[in-house]
């Protein structure tokens, strides 16, 4: 492992424990040569997951996709780092604890937007208007009926 700060590849690893998430290891260290420590974290290599996208192209999961896009639905809202870096958890679980090894990404919007509708409503129309691809103000009057109603 190399050392953030010199780049000597002489560390160690002076403690080692499971992360919050329990999915990873986090490792504290120490390089050999600038005494500086550090923390990585290591997950297990899963095997390469595929998402079918609208016009049947597959390409491979990417967490930093999906989290960014529920990153920009809760832009400017009061919903914590914490509260959306939990919810790609919970999606990229399910994603991988399928069955299958292919996805539809219809399927992982379904998960963002039942997870946003829990945590805010606003993140939640957000996301919708540009999964549903609402073409009108009319499609958005709808989604927005269908929330005031319950």
């Amino acid at each position: 492992m190399k050392c953030p700060f010199c780049n000597s590849e002489d560390t160690k690893v002076i403690d080692s424990r499971p992360a919050e998430d329990s999915s990873s290891i986090r490792r504290r260290r120490q390089c050999i040569v600038c005494d500086k420590r550090f923390t990585t974290y290591e997950k297990i290599e899963a095997i390469p997951f595929v998402v079918v996208k609208k016009d049947k192209n597959r390409e491979p999961f990417d967490r930093s996709k999906l989290e960014s896009g529920i990153v920009r639905s809760c832009h400017k809202r009061p919903i914590p780092v914490k509260v959306i870096e939990n919810i790609v958890d919970e999606i990229e679980n399910t994603v991988y604890n399928i069955a299958e090894k292919e996805i539809e990404s219809k399927e992982i919007g379904e998960l963002v937007m039942r997870a946003l509708k829990e945590v805010d409503e606003v993140a939640y129309v957000r996301f919708a208007s540009v999964y549903r691809e609402f073409k009108d103000v009319n499609t958005f009057m709808i989604e927005l009926s269908k929330l005031l109603t319950k």
